[in-house]
């Protein structure tokens, strides 16, 4: 799991990237949580996400926005964090020319900047969105959507309560082509405290639905990193 430094519109950005075994394989970015409330890219949603592709034979690559541990810059209230992502994807791309694909998979702020971003990349063709905050930013321009994903929320989320996701998903879900699933996991809340596992079981079991099982790369996987205490701005 090398650590990456590669310029970002804002300056230097720090990642951890994991280069496929395989030729032309296809390519995963994670996007982290909220900036200013503790999110990371060592948050362990994102870490669980980016072991989840690598086992899957993916390039993976997850990075910090600006201001957050190395990456230079400061909190630009998505805008910048957009851009940041645009440079990560180019970035990785740029690594792996004969790459085809793409995914995207965001948690809580993370999820709202790879939506963005999946409307502006083609070459973007499925997404994973946890915790997607649809009652605190605006998801509007996801009509149409262009590629199938998958939404995970907890029932207990208070931050991002699962009544107010839902009819952004039913918004689009009638988009021609476009398959988009909704995944509850019952009893957790906006971090997953304690659900983190099951979370992943079920990221697991729609990517075999999308990828099939194939066969998984091998990789040690190393000690998590230290938790990082969340928070989230309640009204």
């Amino acid at each position: 799991m090398p650590e990456v430094i590669f310029p970002g519109p804002a300056g230097r950005i720090e990642g951890r990237y994991h280069p496929s075994k395989r030729k032309g394989a296809p390519i995963a970015v994670i996007l982290h949580p909220h900036p200013q409330f503790g999110g990371t890219m060592n948050n362990q949603i994102a870490y669980n996400l980016y072991y989840t592709y690598v086992k899957r034979g993916f390039s993976v690559l997850r990075f910090n926005f600006r201001g957050v541990g190395r990456s230079q810059g400061s909190f630009d209230h998505g805008v910048g964090e957009l851009s940041d992502a645009a440079a990560a994807l180019d970035w990785v791309q740029s690594i792996n020319p004969e790459a085809r694909t793409c995914w995207i998979a965001g948690i809580s702020f993370g999820a709202w900047i790879g939506m963005q971003l999946l409307m502006r990349r083609p070459e973007i063709e499925g997404f994973i969105s946890i915790a997607a905050m649809a009652n605190r930013y605006d998801f509007s321009f996801l009509a149409p959507c262009p590629s199938s994903g998958l939404f995970v929320h907890g029932s207990e989320d208070r931050v991002a309560p699962v009544k107010d996701v839902v009819p952004v998903i039913e918004k689009v879900k009638t988009q021609k082509g476009i398959l988009l699933e909704h995944a509850v996991i019952e009893g957790a809340n906006h971090f997953f405290d304690g659900k983190v596992d099951e979370l992943i079981s079920v990221v697991n079991d729609y990517l075999d639905q999308r990828l099939g099982a194939g066969e998984e790369e091998t990789a040690a996987l190393p000690p998590p990193p230290d938790p990082v205490e969340e928070e989230v701005e309640e009204d």
